[in-house]
């Protein structure tokens, strides 16, 4: 199976129904090489197939494991500054929350062994990124979530977090003002347990 059958069948994917997704899904885990293929996929930014793409690799991200995507971090963490469509961002940042919390599982596990500093830095970077510039809700959500995690580790998160939650988050949307004051709460208990 090449690139182009992987392409041919994210074209006829429809919409992002669950059967739609995980049909796609399951011809990528029975051929693992087709992982790179969709890594490649997402990140061809100016392509609206990466929008399906992303689809379903936050798919298999979240309904499958999180290790498909270890061996290519190098690769996502450098093309996620550069999505463009919001469609594309979404299950990005969400998968960036998959491996936010894959890191901190109390567990030794694969991804804390994979996820290296600079990878970390790019996530948080990014961010950062999505939260001073117009995104949907979601988004937003996911990263707090992803920043809150890593800022245990880079304390210098936290500070910036709190700011900007407490700046311009805020005042955003209901759902957004509601995980922001969430975050805040979990930065501040973790500030008074002194971890």
């Amino acid at each position: 199976m090449s690139i182009n059958f992987l392409t041919n069948e994210l074209n006829n994917l429809g919409t992002a129904k669950r059967e739609n997704r995980q049909r796609v899904a399951n011809i990528v885990l029975e051929n693992k090489d087709l992982v790179k293929d969709l890594i490649a996929i997402t990140f061809d930014v100016n392509n609206k197939t990466s929008i399906k793409a992303s689809w379903v690799l936050e798919w298999i991200c979240t309904h499958h494991q999180i290790n498909w995507i270890l061996p290519y971090l190098d690769e996502f963490t450098k093309g996620i500054p550069l999505l463009k469509f919001d469609s594309a961002i979404r299950p990005c940042a969400k998968i960036c929350e998959h491996l936010a919390n894959a890191y901190y599982h109390k567990e030794l596990n694969k991804t804390k062994r994979k996820l290296q500093s600079t990878h970390i830095d790019a996530i948080i970077e990014t961010g950062f990124d999505w939260l001073l510039t117009p995104q949907k809700i979601a988004v937003r959500a996911y990263t707090m979530n992803t920043l809150f995690l890593f800022g245990l580790e880079k304390d210098w998160v936290h500070s910036e977090l709190k700011y900007l939650i407490e700046t311009k988050i805020i005042h955003e949307s209901k759902g957004t003002k509601a995980r922001g004051k969430y975050i805040l709460a979990l930065i501040e208990k973790h500030k008074k347990s002194g971890l």
